[in-house]
């Protein structure tokens, strides 16, 4: 039982939505914030339901900076001084570059890199006025380090691996305050993303050429990337600071040619 102030941005569902079931359990104030608000609210109350002492549900695009100000100064007021904070929120929108519209490519890049570095800049606002430490973990992915096979996925690839290089750098930046960032690069993981640009038609097909290819033969349950996340989000990772915590089933380990 740790009881510690959590901040989950994304929080409405897949991984996020996971980590907040998971802090529950430990007995954690956790704050949900999502662009879709009835779904931050939902996974609040079922958080509460697990175990949370206490909990609150805020609709929040991380795109913009007064949103994300006002939020995470919401929950500092209810729950108290944020102590762990997981940015998460994030999208996709593949393409390939000469055929991107600039329109998409901006869309991208504010939800996936703005909308960490805007949550980590305000939560870092709390953590440092309140002096106690902490830990921040944002959410990259393998996209970060290569290149994903079917293609298409500039935009992604470039946001992610910008996430990365922010937290390596937070991590240098904040040490001397005993707060430390960390990254988890989740793999093929069963939620609403994994399959934003798949017709749902096609989605058990692609689902089966996937589970072939990861070297674990399946996709993960969002609750075993939250396991990660909230390892990191915990005393028990207090000497981690500027890492990768990789739970990808295999897929950055594998080469990619067949010899």
């Amino acid at each position: 039982m740790t009881d510690k102030v959590i901040i989950i941005t994304g929080g409405g569902a897949g991984i996020g939505r996971a980590v907040a079931h998971l802090c529950a359990r430990r007995g954690d104030r956790i704050a949900v914030l999502d662009r879709d608000g009835a779904a931050a609210e939902r996974t609040a109350v079922e958080a509460r339901e697990r175990g949370a002492v206490a909990t609150i549900g805020i609709a929040c695009d991380v795109t913009v900076e007064p949103e994300v100000e006002t939020a995470i100064k919401e929950s500092a007021a209810k729950l108290g001084t944020p102590w762990g904070v997981f940015a998460n929120a994030g999208m996709d929108l593949g393409g390939f570059v000469h055929e991107l519209p600039f329109e998409q490519w901006q869309k991208v890049i504010a939800t996936n890199l703005t909308g960490v570095y805007l949550t980590c800049k305000h939560a870092l606002c709390e953590i440092l006025a309140d002096g106690r430490g902490g830990s921040i973990v944002c959410t990259s992915s393998p996209a970060a380090f290569v290149a994903f096979a079917a293609g298409a996925a500039g935009a992604y690839s470039a946001s992610k691996g910008a996430v990365s290089a922010l937290v390596r750098t937070l991590a240098i930046d904040y040490a001397k305050h005993d707060i430390r960032v960390n990254a988890v690069v989740p793999g093929p993981t069963e939620t609403r993303l994994m399959w934003a640009n798949v017709p749902e038609a096609e989605i058990p097909k692609v689902r089966q050429t996937i589970c072939s290819e990861v070297p674990l033969g399946r996709l993960a349950d969002p609750e075993e990337p939250a396991r990660a996340v909230v390892w990191l989000l915990s005393e028990e990772s207090s000497y981690v600071t500027g890492s990768h915590l990789v739970c990808d089933g295999g897929v950055l380990a594998k080469a990619s040619v067949s010899v």
